[in-house]
């Protein structure tokens, strides 16, 4: 009896298991397009006006830079750079004239009600836009409170974005560490 009992268990989530990857292998593409979607509100958000965007090969010197797409009225630019607790991964909007047009935070492993508030803290993302890389904290930036190196490191994300697309060297002192 208690084979049998085994059994009928091992068949149930082995039938289970068969339901889920049947079931994850049908929603695949409807998740790949409303991922697509998502990409591409958010960089029409970044940079108004473009709605055509093209990944670019990065050929620069910047090791911060990890992405880059073209759109018709500016760049797209995707950087990675060492937070508090690991990297930040942010996209920073930037038009032809090197000036920040929209700043967002994709991925962080910051603390939770420090540096993570930097994923929805609208009021200090926005304190990028107009800027040309220039911005730093403590000078023309006011930090999310308790993460200050959380928001060096955004700046700095943000200053390597603008340095891309002119060309300039946009070092500040948000590109160093410590007070």
């Amino acid at each position: 009896m208690k084979v049998k009992e085994l059994l009928v268990s091992a068949g149930s989530l082995l039938l289970a298991g068969l339901i889920l990857v049947a079931a994850g292998n049908i929603l695949a593409p409807t998740a790949a397009a409303n991922a697509a979607a998502e990409q591409q509100e958010t960089m029409e958000t970044l940079l108004p006006g473009s709605t055509v965007f093209t990944q670019e090969a990065d050929t620069g010197t910047d090791a911060n830079i990890t992405a880059v797409w073209k759109g018709e009225g500016g760049w797209i630019i995707e950087t990675t750079v060492d937070g508090y607790a690991g990297p930040i991964r942010q996209w920073t909007g930037v038009d032809m004239d090197g000036q920040v047009t929209g700043l967002v935070v994709r991925d962080m492993e910051e603390t939770f009600g420090l540096g993570r508030n930097a994923l929805t803290d609208i009021g200090f993302l926005a304190q990028f836009v107009g800027t040309s890389g220039e911005a730093e904290v403590g000078n023309g930036v006011d930090a999310i409170t308790g993460a200050t190196v959380t928001s060096r490191a955004i700046a700095r994300g943000v200053s390597s974005a603008c340095g891309y697309v002119t060309g300039a060297d946009v070092t500040t002192s948000a590109t160093e560490w410590g007070g």
